[in-house]
C-alpha cells in the first residue's frame, strides 16, 4: 500500500536480500547473524536499536533534540555492558521459570515502550514454552484485565525508571490489593520505592527510558527459553511455525 501511495519505505532487515529489503527503496541490515531458531530473539533487540538510531538520524537537525540525542548515544554506547550484565544472570531468570512450572496462563504487564516489551515476551512464550500468555498496557487494566487478578494467576510486571513510573505502580497497587503476587522487573536504585509491596523484585540497570525494553526484555526471553525446557517443549522448532531457515 505504501508504495502504490509513492511513500518512502525502509527496511529494517536481518537477512541481504529477503522479501522485504528488495521491495523498499532502501534500508538497514540488522548483521544480527544467521536466525537458525524460529522464535529468534536477537532480531528484536537490534531492530530495537537500529530504530533509534534512525530516529537519530531523522532528529539530528533539530537544535532542541541536541541534549536528548546525545544522551542517547551516550547510553546506547554502554549498553553492551549492561546487557552483558543482565544475560550473567540468566541462572536467578531459570529459578523464576522453574516457579511457574504448574501455572496455566501469564500476563505481562507494562506501559509505555514497555507495553512492547510485555508484547514481545509473551509472543516467546507463546512461541516455544505453548503456554497461553498476554501482553497488557497497565494503562487498560481496568477495562478488563483486572477482573482476572487473583492469588492463583502468574503475573510479571515492568515497572522501570521512565516518566510513567507513578501510572505504572498505581497499577501494581491495584494488582497487589487483589491479592496478586507478580515478578516485578523494576530499575536498580528503585527497590526501597517498592519495597512496600509484597512481590519478587528483580532490579535491572538504569538507562534511557527510550532504551529500557533492550534490558527488560532479555528476562522475558531467558524466561521463556526456560518455560519450554521445563514443558519438554522444542525451542529451536515450536511446532506449527516455520521459516525459511528450517525448512
Amino acid at each position: 500500500y505504501a508504495l502504490r501511495a509513492g511513500a518512502l519505505t525502509v527496511g529494517v532487515v536481518n537477512t541481504v536480500g529477503s522479501s522485504i529489503a528488495r521491495l523498499t527503496h532502501c534500508g538497514v541490515h540488522l548483521n544480527a547473524g544467521p536466525e537458525i531458531g524460529v522464535a529468534s530473539t536477537k532480531a528484536y533487540t537490534c531492530q530495537l536499536a537500529v530504530l533509534v538510531l534512525i530516529a537519530i538520524l531523522f532528529g539530528q537537525d533539530r537544535i532542541s533534540a541536541q541534549p536528548l540525542i546525545h544522551s542517547l548515544i551516550d547510553e546506547l554506547r554502554v549498553l553492551p555492558a549492561k546487557l552483558e550484565s543482565v544475560i550473567a544472570r540468566r541462572e536467578e531468570f531459570r529459578v523464576i521459570a522453574d516457579g511457574l512450572a504448574d501455572i496455566r496462563s501469564l500476563l505481562l504487564i507494562g506501559r509505555g515502550y514497555q507495553w512492547a516489551t510485555c508484547l514481545e515476551g509473551a509472543l516467546k512464550i507463546k512461541e516455544i514454552a505453548y503456554l497461553h500468555c498476554e501482553g497488557i498496557s497497565a494503562g487498560e487494566l481496568k477495562h478488563g484485565p483486572l477482573a482476572l487478578i487473583d492469588a492463583e494467576l502468574a503475573m510479571f510486571v515492568v515497572v522501570p525508571r521512565d516518566r510513567l513510573f507513578d501510572k505504572t505502580l498505581d497499577a501494581l497497587n491495584q494488582i497487589v490489593s487483589r491479592k496478586g503476587r507478580p515478578v516485578v522487573f523494576c530499575t536498580e536504585g528503585d527497590e526501597p520505592r517498592l519495597a512496600e509491596f509484597p512481590v519478587q523484585l528483580v532490579a535491572l540497570p538504569a538507562t534511557h527510558e527510550a532504551l529500557n525494553g533492550l534490558l527488560h526484555v532479555v528476562p522475558m526471553q531467558i524466561i521463556s527459553y526456560h518455560l519450554a525446557l521445563n514443558r519438554g517443549c522444542s525451542v529451536d522448532m515450536p511446532r506449527n511455525l516455520a521459516k525459511s531457515v528450517t525448512v
